[in-house]
């Protein structure tokens, strides 16, 4: 038998605090997502946009709930161009 390690709403929100995005302990995949995304919209998250495309290639282990707030917050970030820290 193979046990295969989901992708839930714990293991997300410690990916977004180790990027250092203020996340709290009881928070849902919603309230993550929409966390990052004010974040990276305010100030730029390094390695925000390498996180969201390493979740997405592993959606087949990854809880519903976390795919679809990463889908309606995270999916279209700003690049930061032009931007400065």
């Amino acid at each position: 038998m193979m046990i295969v390690d989901l992708i839930d709403g714990d293991d997300f929100r410690d990916r977004l605090v180790a990027l250092d995005i203020h996340v709290p302990a009881d928070a849902s995949p919603e309230t993550c997502a929409h966390l990052a995304r004010l974040k990276h919209n305010e100030v730029g998250v390094p390695g925000l946009e390498a996180l969201v495309r390493e979740l997405m290639a592993q959606s087949d282990v990854m809880l519903p709930a976390v795919r679809e707030a990463i889908e309606q917050h995270l999916m279209e970030l700003p690049n930061g161009e032009g931007e400065s820290a």
